[in-house]
C-alpha cells in the first residue's frame, strides 16, 4: 500500500524543476490572495458567512470553503457536491485547534494549503501523462504543463477557495492510472472504479460521469459485464444520490425552513407596520377604503421591486432556462454560443480580458467581453489550432478519445445545454487539461525539424501567457 501511495505522489528526479517552477508560482498566487484578505478573515466571529460573502471578489468565484473551514455545515449545493462538505470536516476540525492556539480564524492559510497541494499534483499528473502514456519526452512534458500552467483560469483556481483545482488534481490522477492501464492492457477495477467515482463525485457530481467514462474507454466490452455494471456503476451512483437527498433532508432542509418561516414572519410584521402607518396618515378607521388602497400600495412596491431585479445583472446575465424545474433552471439557451466560445471557453479561461478584469458575471462584468488587442485572438488561434492538430494526428489512440469525452462531456454540459454559460471559464479546470494533453501527440508524432519549430512555439504562447495572466492577477489582488 505504501508503495503504491509512494508511486503516486513521489516526486520524480526528472519532474523536481518544473515542478518547483509552478510550486513557487502556486506560492505566490495563494500569497497575494491570503494578504488581500487577511485583515478581513482572520478575526475571530459569531458568524462568518457575511463576512466572507461580502467581501470576496475574485471573477464569480465563491469563498463557501472558507465558511465550512470557519464553522462547519453542509453550506455547499448538497446535489452538485455530496460529499464536499464531509471532504472539509478534518480542515474544520484543525483550524478549530488552530484558533484556540494562535487566536485567530486560519481558514484563509488552511485552505491556501489544500490549493497548493491540490495545484502541485495537477501539474505532476499531467505532466505523467503526456510522458508516460502518451510518450513524449521529459522535457516536451514538462513544456506542455507548464503551458496549461500559464492558462488563467488554471492560476485562479488553484489560488482561490473554491473546489475546481482539486476536481482537476482527481480529474488528472484519474486519466493517467486509466492511461496506464490501456498502455498495459489492465482493465480498471470495481474497486478502483469506486474509490475514483467517490472521490470525484463526492467533489462534483458532474465529474462522476467521467469515471464511468474511464471504465468505459479502458474496459471495453467489460464494462458491460452485470457485475461491473451493477457493482461500479448503477449501486455506487445511485447511493451517491440517496446519498444526497439524505443530507438535503439533514443539513439543509432544516435551515432553509427556520430560514423562509423567519422571512415570512418579518414579512408579516412589515406588512401589518406598513397597513398601520397608511391608516395613521388617511385618518380613517374605514377597513374597506384602507384595504383597497393598501393593495394599490403594495402592487406599486411588487412591480417597482421587480422592475429592479429585472435590471439587475444576476437577472440580467442569467440567461434564459430550457425550463424552470429543479435542475433545468441551470440551463441557458439565449446566450450566445459562437461568442461565447472565442470570447470566454477558449478565450477567458486562456487569457484574461483586460476589461472589467476578474469581475463577476452577476455583479458587474458583461456576459462577452472583447479583447482590445489582436494578438490575443492569435494566441487564441494558435491553441486552438495546435489543439485540433494533436486530435486529428492522435485521434486512433483510445486513450485520446477517453481525454475527449471528458471534454465532449464538458461541452455538451456548458455550451450544448448552458449549464454555466454565461460564466464558464469558472468551470475550465474541469476540461482545460484536454489541451496539452491533446497537444502532446503533436509531439510525439513531429520529429526531425519541425519538432524544435514546435517546442519554440509553444515556449513562446507559454511566456507570453505567464507574463500577461500573472501580472493580470497581481495587478486585480494587489492594486484594485
Amino acid at each position: 500500500m505504501m508503495g503504491k501511495l509512494k508511486e503516486i505522489f513521489g516526486i520524480r528526479r526528472d519532474e523536481r524543476w518544473a515542478a518547483l517552477l509552478v510550486l513557487v508560482l502556486l506560492l505566490v498566487l495563494n500569497g497575494l490572495v491570503i494578504a488581500r484578505y487577511y485583515d478581513l478573515f482572520t478575526p475571530l466571529r459569531e458568524s462568518y458567512w457575511g463576512t466572507f460573502v461580502k467581501n470576496f471578489f475574485i471573477s464569480g468565484f465563491d469563498p463557501i470553503t472558507y465558511d465550512v473551514v470557519s464553522e462547519w455545515s453542509a453550506k455547499y449545493n448538497v446535489y452538485r457536491h455530496p460529499l464536499l462538505a464531509f471532504f472539509m470536516f478534518i480542515p474544520y476540525l484543525l483550524n478549530q485547534a488552530l484558533m484556540w492556539l494562535t487566536g485567530i480564524n486560519c481558514a484563509v492559510f488552511i485552505v491556501g494549503a489544500m490549493l497548493v497541494v491540490s495545484g502541485f499534483y495537477s501539474f505532476i499528473f499531467l505532466r505523467r501523462i503526456c510522458q508516460d502514456v502518451v510518450g513524449v519526452r521529459a522535457f516536451d512534458a514538462s513544456l506542455l504543463a507548464l503551458l496549461c500552467f500559464s492558462f488563467a483560469y488554471v492560476m485562479l483556481s488553484a489560488s482561490v477557495p473554491d473546489h475546481f483545482i482539486m476536481s482537476m488534481m482527481l480529474l488528472l490522477l484519474a486519466l493517467w492510472l486509466s492511461g496506464r492501464k490501456i498502455v498495459a492492457k489492465r482493465p480498471l477495477t470495481i474497486w478502483q472504479t469506486i474509490l475514483l467515482f467517490v472521490v470525484t463525485a463526492g467533489i462534483s457530481l458532474n465529474n462522476g460521469v467521467k469515471i464511468f467514462l474511464s471504465g468505459l474507454f479502458v474496459n471495453g466490452k467489460r464494462f458491460f459485464r452485470p457485475k461491473y455494471l451493477a457493482f461500479a456503476v448503477i449501486i455506487p451512483a445511485a447511493l451517491m444520490w440517496l446519498f444526497a437527498r439524505w443530507e438535503y433532508r439533514v443539513y439543509v432542509w432544516p435551515q432553509e425552513k427556520a430560514r423562509n418561516e423567519l422571512k415570512a414572519k418579518r414579512n408579516a410584521e412589515k406588512r401589518a407596520r406598513d397597513y398601520q402607518a397608511l391608516a395613521d396618515s388617511l385618518g380613517s378607521k374605514d377597513k374597506g377604503q384602507l384595504d383597497s388602497v393598501f393593495k394599490i400600495q403594495q402592487n406599486k412596491k411588487m412591480w417597482a421591486k421587480y422592475r429592479a431585479d429585472h435590471r439587475q445583472p444576476w437577472n440580467m446575465h442569467a440567461g434564459k432556462p430550457i425550463a424552470k424545474g429543479e435542475f433545468m433552471r441551470w440551463t441557458d439557451i439565449s446566450t450566445p454560443r459562437w461568442d461565447s466560445m472565442v470570447e470566454n471557453w477558449f478565450g477567458e479561461s486562456i487569457q484574461l480580458h483586460r476589461a472589467n478584469l476578474l469581475e463577476d458575471t452577476l455583479r458587474s462584468r458583461p456576459v462577452i467581453i472583447y479583447y482590445e488587442w489582436a494578438l490575443n485572438y492569435v494566441v487564441e488561434a494558435l491553441i486552438v489550432l495546435m489543439f485540433l492538430a494533436g486530435i486529428l494526428l492522435g485521434w486512433r489512440e483510445r486513450f485520446l478519445w477517453l481525454v475527449m469525452s471528458y471534454f465532449g462531456f464538458d461541452l455538451l454540459l456548458h455550451v450544448g445545454l448552458g449549464f454555466g454559460l454565461n460564466e464558464v471559464y469558472i468551470m475550465a479546470a474541469h476540461w482545460i487539461f484536454a489541451i496539452p494533453i491533446a497537444m502532446s501527440y503533436l509531439f510525439a508524432r513531429l520529429n526531425g525539424r519541425a519538432l524544435p519549430y514546435l517546442r519554440i512555439t509553444v515556449g513562446l504562447l507559454t511566456l507570453f501567457l505567464w507574463i500577461w495572466n500573472l501580472s493580470l492577477i497581481v495587478k486585480y489582488l494587489v492594486f484594485s
